[in-house]
């Protein structure tokens, strides 16, 4: 085997887009899928819009045995799982026992089915509270769920870094492949939009209250006035590239070129934050300079402060106005644990289809944000790598370098 990890199966749940094809065409052409709370109640809740992702009934994608014991995430998660393994053309009965695993990363677990539990206990009884509990809401159910329904037994786990954990997550299905594994599933999605997954969002202090979809997530604007919650996110197949050729994989998305995670430093340390050391080393694992990035997969929080703090970076790093910037997400909110995974999903469509897609609903970044911020629509482009950025609560910086397929 090689130690290049290629890509080479994408299966997308967003909230503008069921499927892969579905969610870059809708994409492309600047659709969102934010929209007022459906899944519960949230008039009494000053944030009341979100990205639910649209059209998806579980019984057509999940076996009614798992029906009892899955939250929403995890049937989205499951659902996602199968369209990456069959775009891939991947038959899991043909790879050894131990050859493939499983990687995802969580944020809050399934948060639906743990508060539906909860309210079981206190207004019914302990004799209500289903037994699934014991491991439907949690952190690595995902993971879980996905390993055994394809008889995945390789190398798994669970990355919690929030945002930054879908990159996470594939830097560590990288590890696994380089190992001498074939292949990792690997990506998140996640699915936080009842109460108990609400009020966490809202102590932040960031979310948009904003009632207007058109308005409320405007990442880089002067109008920026916080974020939107959404659900879903992307499963991507990690795959050897030797192994992928051997089998005669049908195509190739693209290579994950490079990756690096830092931390940030205790506030008032004086010591700076830790995302520009990100980018950097990940463009060092991946062998290039910033003048071999042709886009930037931005974090785009929708926090003012925050979103400058990023153009710094970037202007630091690449110089002033000097690489495309682009943030799809306007489209469908912050997805927690799913969102980086969409992005580096949407990146290696971008590289595949030679256009960035907008940063839909943004007229133009604030003046004086030193980015060349992709809007109005689409831009084409010979690109030959993207670089994609996370940040989570707590001070997680992720970067991931994809290339286009040789």
């Amino acid at each position: 085997m090689t130690t290049s990890t290629v890509v080479t199966g994408l299966g997308i749940a967003a909230p503008n887009g069921l499927g892969t094809e579905d969610y870059w065409k809708a994409t492309l052409a600047g659709e969102s899928g934010i929209g007022p709370v459906t899944r519960f109640d949230a008039t009494r809740y000053p944030a009341r819009l979100a990205g639910e992702v649209p059209g998806f009934v579980a019984e057509e994608h999940i076996p009614s045995r798992l029906m009892p014991q899955t939250d929403h995430m995890t049937r989205l998660a499951l659902a996602a799982a199968e369209w990456a393994l069959q775009d891939a053309g991947l038959d899991t009965g043909e790879v050894p026992e131990y050859g493939m695993g499983v990687v995802t990363s969580a944020s809050g677990g399934a948060v639906e089915f743990g508060q539906r539990e909860l309210q079981n206990l206190w207004s019914k009884g302990k004799e209500h509270v289903s037994a699934y509990q014991s491991f439907a809401w949690f952190y690595a159910v995902n993971t879980g769920q996905i390993s055994i329904r394809h008889k995945l037994r390789g190398p798994s786990g669970v990355l919690l870094t929030e945002q930054a954990g879908g990159i996470d997550a594939i830097g560590q299905a990288r590890r696994h492949v380089r190992k001498g594994f074939q292949a990792v599933v690997s990506g998140g999605v996640d699915a936080g939009i009842c109460p108990w997954g609400w009020v966490p969002q809202l102590t932040t202090g960031l979310m948009s209250t904003e009632q207007d979809p058109a308005r409320a997530y405007l990442p880089f604007a002067a109008e920026a006035s916080g974020y939107v919650v959404g659900e879903g996110g992307a499963i991507l197949v990690a795959e050897d590239l030797a192994a992928a050729r051997e089998r005669g994989a049908s195509h190739v998305y693209g290579e994950i070129a490079g990756y690096a995670a830092t931390l940030d430093p205790d506030p008032g340390s004086g010591r700076p934050p830790g995302l520009a050391r990100a980018v950097r080393t990940a463009l060092t694992d991946a062998g290039l300079t910033p003048a071999g990035i042709d886009v930037v997969f931005a974090d785009a929080a929708g926090v003012p402060e925050l979103d400058r703090a990023e153009a710094e970076v970037l202007a630091e790093v690449f110089g002033p106005n000097a690489v495309p910037v682009t943030a799809p997400k306007s489209m469908t909110g912050r997805l927690l644990a799913g969102g980086a995974a969409l992005d580096a999903a949407t990146a290696l469509l971008a590289l595949r289809d030679g256009v960035i897609p907008h940063t839909a609903g943004v007229d133009a970044a604030a003046a004086d944000y030193p980015i060349d911020l992709v809007t109005g629509a689409p831009r084409e482009a010979d690109l030959r790598s993207a670089l994609v950025l996370a940040r989570g609560h707590g001070g997680f910086n992720a970067a991931l370098v994809v290339r286009r397929a040789a």
